[in-house]
């Protein structure tokens, strides 16, 4: 007892040693951070620059644990402790080293992403070529980043000898796990090749107006299972990526964003249509979500008591279409009411015996 008593007391100062060490190391790493990012952020200030401040504010976290780890790792060899807790010591720092490198890489990409968005702005009006390219870039950073986590693990865990074994093992059965795999994981699979041929084909992109199982929305993100419209009155559709593949819907914005919509009204027989058209006209060309393409007026159905007349419009995107099929709506229906009430819808009644026809 005495002798283990005195062997501990021994290495007191190993353990003091180390702890400076690996303090020194982690205040060392903290320092150089705050040097690199003061640095960084200075710089966004003078030169307004779209790469220093998307690293200033995606890699800050993660380099706060990976300066200081950094450091450590550099400055372990001068750690005077015993070969069996210097090498858990190692070993520690190691996995923390990979799984923080790991983490700032998928931050990186993210910094990517900012450049991009920079570049090439999504909000702009002809954006057609812009959502190509994000829909492929989203799903190319997800694959990405999953293909840097799954080698982060993998390099974590292979460092044991058990896993390795077992990794050895698995690899000899590898044919028949991927047999038992793929029967299990059918539609996961499935989905996962959707993912590319919607990515590559884009059947749909990224900020697509579309219309599915009756709802209308925006495609607000594609992953790798899923794709998560966001429908106008700011609900959420999450479907399948196969059901891009498999079903029928509608794609208001693949060729282009530019729509044509339809204004119906139910009039008496003895309106003016010429009147009406020029009204229309007029309307269209004071409005200024019309884009001077379409502009006309047909009667599209004659009924027993009513005649159809439809006004066809046109406009930059499908949000400015429906306001302005409403803002014509609304105005026709003013213009009828003030100049010509008797050609709005009534009922005629003819009194028998009597000759005469009342309304």
């Amino acid at each position: 007892m005495k002798e283990q008593a005195a062997h501990l007391l021994s290495h007191f100062p190993d353990i003091f040693t180390s702890l400076g060490i690996l303090l020194g190391g982690l205040a060392l790493g903290l320092v150089v951070k705050y040097v690199v990012f003061r640095v960084l952020r200075a710089f966004a200030r003078r030169e307004d620059s779209t790469l220093a401040r998307s690293v200033e504010r995606h890699l800050s976290q993660a380099s706060a644990v990976f300066f200081p780890v950094l450091a450590v790792s550099l400055l372990l060899p001068l750690v005077p402790l015993p070969p069996k807790p210097f090498e858990v010591l190692r070993r520690l720092v190691e996995f923390v080293l990979i799984l923080t490198f790991a983490w700032g890489l998928i931050k990186t990409l993210d910094v990517l992403q900012d450049l991009v968005q920079r570049r090439y702005p999504l909000g702009s009006d002809d954006n057609l070529r812009v959502r190509k390219l994000f829909t492929q870039l989203q799903f190319l950073k997800k694959l990405a980043m999953s293909l840097i986590a799954f080698v982060a693990v993998g390099l974590v865990l292979m460092s044991f000898e058990t896993v390795r074994r077992l990794g050895t093992g698995l690899l000899t059965s590898a044919g028949i796990a991927s047999v038992i795999v793929g029967f299990a994981a059918q539609r996961s699979i499935s989905n996962l090749l959707a993912g590319f041929q919607i990515a590559f084909t884009q059947p749909i992109r990224i900020d697509d107006v579309l219309v599915v199982e009756g709802e209308w929305g925006r495609v607000e993100e594609i992953t790798f299972t899923y794709v998560v419209l966001s429908i106008w009155d700011e609900r959420r559709l999450v479907l399948p990526l196969n059901y891009f593949i498999e079903k029928p819907f509608q794609n208001w914005t693949r060729t282009s964003a530019r729509l044509t919509g339809a204004v119906h009204l139910q009039t008496d027989y003895t309106v003016p249509v010429e009147a009406v058209r020029v009204e229309l006209r007029r309307i269209l060309e004071s409005h200024p979500l019309w884009d001077k393409r379409v502009a006309v007026l047909h009667v599209t159905d004659a009924k027993e008591r009513t005649l159809e007349l439809r006004a066809l419009v046109s406009a930059a995107d499908a949000g400015s279409v429906w306001e302005l099929r409403c803002a014509v709506r609304e105005q026709l229906v003013t213009f009828l009411q003030r100049n010509y009430p008797g050609c709005l819808p009534h009922t005629r009644v003819l009194l028998a015996g009597t000759g005469s026809t009342t309304v």
